[in-house]
């Protein structure tokens, strides 16, 4: 007695070739898992290591300099405040405040100096910042605006995406490099904004993915021996 399988030409090659490339669609996440693993040690090592300084970020690569704290001494230039939209835990809505940083040998930097309620959008409602100061925050290339991003309100200074290009144009600001600098939750006076609001998250769900796409694959060929064997094609003689 012995295994005899006589299989459909057609039916094989198909079958094969639906596999092959389930196969390769999980092998492809693998590979995509390790490299988002790599990424987020990259991130977490970034931001865990001694502040930089301006000088050192700049002469960095972009990969290399993203999520690094950055230490920077200069004065706001706060008559030129712009405010982002965004929702609080809960969906309350709070303004992310982005403030020009000018350094002490002339160059410009877009501080994200965290968030306020909408009670505290007016400066005048705060306890500025002002004269030489010094500060430490994350380095951040901000996602550019989506298609279905609002269009902002210029008159009020308002923008519904950390829109760097669009920010400095409407204010006539020449930044350094198109970067925003997101401030540590070191206090400021009288307590607003609230900064230390860099968030890391990072989604990896590449694992599942492989293990459904090897899946497919184990299934489609279990079909194809079934298919064979409901027809006689495959069986003991």
């Amino acid at each position: 007695m012995g295994l005899r399988f006589r299989p459909y030409p057609g039916f094989t090659v198909a079958a094969a070739i639906l596999i092959a490339i389930l196969i390769g669609l999980g092998a492809w996440q693998l590979q995509r898992l390790q490299w988002k693993l790599g990424l987020i040690a990259d991130v977490n090592g970034h931001i865990a290591a001694a502040p930089i300084s301006l000088d050192a970020a700049l002469a960095m690569k972009a990969d290399q300099v993203q999520y690094r704290r950055v230490a920077l001494t200069g004065h706001f230039d706060n008559a030129k405040e712009a405010y982002v939209f965004t929702t609080a835990e809960g969906g309350a809505p709070v303004y992310h405040v982005l403030t020009p940083f000018l350094t002490g040998d002339g160059r410009t930097l877009m501080v994200d100096r965290g968030y306020v309620p909408k009670d505290k959008l007016s400066p005048g409602t705060r306890t500025p910042v002002s004269g030489e100061t010094g500060l430490v925050g994350v380095w951040r290339v901000p996602d550019a605006p989506g298609a279905f991003t609002a269009n902002p309100d210029v008159a009020r200074h308002i923008w519904y995406a950390r829109d760097l290009q669009g920010i400095a144009a409407a204010d006539r600001i020449r930044l350094t490099a198109p970067v925003v600098i997101e401030a540590d939750a070191t206090p400021n006076p009288g307590g607003w904004p609230k900064g230390g609001q860099t968030v890391i998250s990072f989604r990896n769900e590449h694992l599942s993915y492989a293990v459904t796409w090897f899946g497919l694959a184990a299934g489609l060929f279990g079909v194809y021996l079934a298919y064979h064997i409901s027809k006689g094609r495959l069986r003991w003689a």
